[in-house]
């Protein structure tokens, strides 16, 4: 029986800015940015939007009524929840209408939480083929304005069906992990902003990817010439290519040439909407098989997930025969083709109007919000969320 992801749907607001301003308002030089970087542009998040919100608004893209009926798992990987205790899954749950007789839960674990909740649907499925489930990466990357984590910033929703009928890929052998105890990265609950070591966190990431990647080869018999691309957790662009860098050594020249092409096509939408956090990895899985002309069913891909702090997984997927969805590819280029582009000072301002972590009681000017779903107001320490 063959257990996989059968839908993905994303989602990240219509405004942007592009990286060239920000690098002239900060006074750096572009290229810093474009290549020392790997950035074009970066969503900015209003704050009628958070991740339940994104969630519901990538959800919806995918999931018809016969998911409705048989989805009774709902996983939400997030580092930027709404609450610390109450799950951002059973808000979603609600939103969307789906089955009440549902686990919901939210995992943490910095950006891996989605691949936790892949790995842990993907169990479920198994044993439950007749069963569906939803599994949500969805984040808001803040770092802070003129901080140098401010260039990695970004935010938006990845949403996955897993079930045992798949029509975009098959999950391909046991995963290979690794954990260990890092501050590389992390967000104190006092914060809205996260707190980054980068250099380190570099360093630690090439680290985990080349141990997992040689931990699942040797346990699946593997090499790098049965792969037809390697895709990466992408925070910014330039992190991924430091781990493609690390095993194309073990490559043909043709191989290697083949690898870096296909990781071109996986970039594409992360460097125009810059760090999901938990959805990064998914996001370039997406862009991959969007964009790619060359990707056949039945090839094999490669997928690293890091989550600072630390935790790495890798393992493959195998396409399967309806793996490029013509109706995604349009949904989102459109997407990204018609944003509103910000200047840097309309960004600072909405970047300072984020929802402060107190109680406030405040309407949110929800109107102006192009989505489905929103954040229409807080009031008595809770989220008013709402549709059109």
């Amino acid at each position: 029986m063959k257990v996989g992801i059968d839908k993905i749907g994303f989602y990240s607001p219509n405004k942007y800015i592009d990286m060239v301003d920000l690098a002239n308002a900060r006074n750096e030089d572009p290229n810093k940015y474009l290549i020392g970087i790997g950035q074009k542009k970066q969503a900015v998040i209003p704050n009628t939007q958070d991740v339940v919100t994104m969630a519901a608004n990538a959800s919806q893209k995918i999931i018809n009524d016969d998911d409705k009926k048989n989805i009774d798992l709902i996983i939400f990987g997030t580092e930027t929840g709404v609450d610390n205790s109450k799950s951002a899954a059973i808000y979603l749950q609600n939103l969307l209408k789906l089955n009440a007789s549902a686990r919901a839960f939210e995992i943490k674990q910095a950006c891996y939480g989605a691949t936790a909740g892949l790995q842990m649907a993907k169990e479920y499925v198994t044993n439950h083929p007749n069963k569906k489930a939803l599994v949500i990466g969805a984040d808001v990357a803040r770092y802070g304005l003129n901080t140098p984590g401010e260039v990695t910033q970004g935010g938006g929703a990845i949403a996955m069906v897993v079930s045992s009928s798949p029509s975009i890929a098959s999950f391909d052998g046991e995963s290979a992990f690794h954990s260990d105890d890092i501050m590389d990265f992390w967000r104190p609950l006092y914060r809205t902003e996260a707190v980054v070591d980068g250099h380190y966190s570099n360093n630690v990431y090439v680290d985990f990817f080349k141990d997992t990647w040689n931990k699942y080869n040797q346990m699946n018999q593997l090499s790098v010439d049965d792969y037809k691309a390697l895709t990466f957790h992408l925070p910014y662009v330039k992190m991924g290519i430091k781990g493609l860098r690390a095993v194309l050594p073990e490559a043909s020249e043709s191989k290697q040439e083949e690898l870096k092409n296909e990781f071109n096509f996986s970039k594409i939408y992360s460097e125009n909407i810059g760090n999901l956090y938990t959805g990064s990895l998914y996001l370039s899985f997406l862009s991959l098989i969007n964009n790619s002309n060359d990707l056949q069913s039945g090839d094999r891909i490669g997928l690293f997930s890091y989550g600072s702090g630390a935790q790495g997984e890798f393992f493959s997927m195998k396409l399967e025969q309806n793996f490029k969805n013509n109706d995604s590819v349009e949904d989102i280029n459109s997407m990204l083709n018609n944003r509103e582009k910000l200047t840097i000072d309309e960004y600072e301002k909405m970047f300072n109007n984020w929802i402060p972590i107190k109680n406030v009681n405040r309407n949110l000017n929800w109107q102006s919000d192009d989505a489905e779903f929103f954040l229409k107001a807080l009031k008595d320490n809770q989220r008013i969320y709402d549709y059109k």
